[in-house]
């Protein structure tokens, strides 16, 4: 029976703590920032802070505390929000092993230094693991929700590391929930960060009242600027066509669980971000973040991103919904196919 450590009790956390509980084949440590949960969970078996309603199995342990969570633990989940990262990852790095197996699920940059969260935890981790933590990438298009409750869902792990891959694909996969490898790292964090930004776009454009017409038109072009970064970056333009780029970016743009779109959906209605942010009690919308570190690392790599860009205005500089669409319908003709 394998050892498996969850850090991060939000949502998704504690989905992948039922997921991976389900085959009762795994020891599940899932830790918790909040006490509260901890106590739901062993009292009531229910996270009801972030995923009331659905019942986590016996093989779920929660705990608060860092060094239990991660004892003997050969593959480590890592669920948190992405301005959390690096902290947690040098709190965790004194229990953490060389061998130890890193998976991120976190779909994030960090916001000052524009960096992806294996990146992140690379520079943590690099002088335990001698300068090759293995890490890999968890990412999909896979609202919380609905994989708990066992609605089929697909994902992908990306890792350079193929043992680690095909270990998180064989530990992980079961009838309800499949996982594909990949061999590009920088595509599926990227794409499954990115995506947020273009969600939040889809959210402003229902909140304003727009059709389905704007919509597609969002997720097509939003989907070609998240390419062309991607690509700059190192990543390969293939992936953007797969679970991580298109699939994820197609569900977090029209499903209603997505609270990136629903963030973009009240600002759209006129609504503050603030007022929106604080009405959302502890969930994390990681697209209001990423934005930011999306439109930096752009500029660095000096690619355009339209929509990435209007979407910043709107969120931190106060600019109109309206306007910003107007703005992005008419700017100087381009050529479709053209990079």
């Amino acid at each position: 029976m394998s050892e498996i450590a969850i850090i991060g009790a939000g949502a998704w956390g504690t989905a992948l703590s039922i997921v991976l509980g389900r085959t009762e084949s795994h020891r599940i440590r899932l830790w918790a920032h909040e006490k509260e949960v901890c106590e739901s969970i062993a009292k009531r078996r229910v996270n009801e802070k972030f995923l009331p309603g659905q019942v986590i199995p016996a093989s779920v342990t929660a705990t608060h505390n860092v060094a239990e969570a991660l004892k003997d633990a050969g593959i480590v989940v890592s669920v948190m929000p992405s301005q959390h990262c690096r902290h947690l990852f040098e709190q965790m790095r004194p229990h953490l092993r060389a061998e130890t197996m890193i998976v991120s699920a976190t779909k994030g940059l960090e916001e000052n230094s524009l960096l992806r969260m294996t990146e992140i935890i690379s520079q943590v981790m690099k002088d335990v693991a001698g300068g090759s933590p293995r890490i890999g990438a968890l990412s999909g298009p896979s609202f919380a929700l609905e994989a708990a409750r066992g609605d089929p869902t697909a994902i992908a792990i990306a890792s350079q590391d193929t043992e680690l891959a095909r270990t998180v694909q064989q530990e992980f996969s079961n009838a309800t929930f499949r996982v594909y490898t990949n061999e590009d790292p920088i595509g599926v964090e990227l794409g499954g960060a990115l995506k947020n930004t273009i969600a939040i776009a889809a959210g402003v454009a229902a909140g304003l009242g727009l059709g389905h017409n704007s919509v597609a038109a969002l997720i097509t072009r939003g989907l070609s600027e998240m390419t062309r970064l991607v690509v700059a970056c190192g990543g390969n333009a293939e992936t953007m066509a797969g679970l991580a780029g298109l699939g994820d970016l197609v569900l977090t743009c029209t499903g209603g669980l997505s609270r990136n779109r629903s963030v973009g959906v009240e600002l759209g209605r006129g609504r503050m971000l603030p007022e929106i942010l604080a009405a959302m009690h502890g969930m994390v919308a990681e697209g209001v973040f990423t934005t930011t570190a999306a439109v930096g690392l752009a500029r660095a790599r000096g690619v355009e991103m339209p929509i990435t860009e209007q979407m910043h205005a709107i969120l931190h500089q106060g600019k109109a919904p309206r306007e910003a669409i107007y703005e992005l319908m008419t700017r100087s003709g381009k050529s479709e196919t053209l990079r």
